[in-house]
């Protein structure tokens, strides 16, 4: 494999690379209020891309078939919506009676009541070559 082969294989982790490194020589570019905007582009411009374009790649009878499956859709939104909050507030009960610091439980509780990116997960399941059902 030649060098300009492999320069194209691994474009995105060589673009990768590359941004951190003009990142890290000129940092002014993405803080907050700076000419990238990072507030409204990476809040709404590029997570809407990001999800737009996984549902581009969605082909119809794929999702068709995945909305037929309600019992596990409704299994997964009350566990991971229901269910782990509640364990981990139970969790949470036990714990406050020990000596542990007090905002330590509390971010514990925030992190314990936030859905899991499962966006992330069926992203990375697609990228491998997974099911996704």
């Amino acid at each position: 494999m030649g060098l300009l082969e492999r320069l194209r294989k691994e474009w995105f982790i060589l673009g990768i690379v590359l941004v951190i490194a003009v990142a890290r020589l000129e940092p002014a570019v993405g803080v907050k209020g700076g000419p990238l905007k990072p507030e409204i582009t990476i809040t709404y411009i590029a997570v809407s891309a990001i999800f737009f374009n996984s549902g581009l790649s969605l082909k119809t009878e794929e999702l068709t078939n995945a909305l037929m499956h309600v019992k596990l859709h409704l299994f997964v939104q009350i566990f991971t919506l229901v269910f782990f909050p509640t364990a981990i507030w139970l969790f949470l009960q036990l714990l406050s009676i020990t000596p542990i610091n007090e905002w330590l439980l509390k971010g514990l509780q925030t992190v314990g009541c936030m859905p899991p990116p499962v966006s992330s997960a069926v992203i990375l399941t697609k990228a491998v070559g997974g099911n996704e059902v």
